[in-house]
């Protein structure tokens, strides 16, 4: 996990996020891009990021499921990597939809465009 006083004034875009190759320490294999985060919107925080299986284009062709990687096993953040420590890989299952965690008592009350 990244200690806390390295993170002090340190601002990065999920695009910036998305350029970069994840790398897992313990074998040395490239797993590939960062697709997208998951996020904990009650505290504020990212919980894990996710890397699309090897058979995906752009999260759209192929089989498999996307690899979860939790926020606590990214070892380092460079300008080129993000260096994790995954002794056992979590994949999502290909049908389930990411979940969320919204609790607001209007959220019945409004449309959707």
């Amino acid at each position: 996990m990244i200690p806390e006083n390295q993170m002090v004034g340190k601002k990065m875009k999920i695009s910036d996020f998305q350029t970069k190759d994840v790398i897992n320490i313990i074998d040395g294999k490239r797993l590939g891009q960062i697709s997208d985060l998951e996020l904990d919107l009650r505290q504020g925080r990212i919980e894990a990021i996710v890397v699309p299986s090897y058979g995906k284009f752009m999260g759209l062709f192929g089989g498999g499921s996307d690899l979860i990687i939790p926020w606590r096993n990214i070892v380092k953040i460079g300008s080129d990597v993000v260096l994790v420590k995954m002794e056992e890989l979590r994949r999502m299952p290909e049908d389930q939809e990411p979940v969320e965690y919204l609790d607001r008592p209007d959220r019945h009350d409004r449309r959707s465009f």
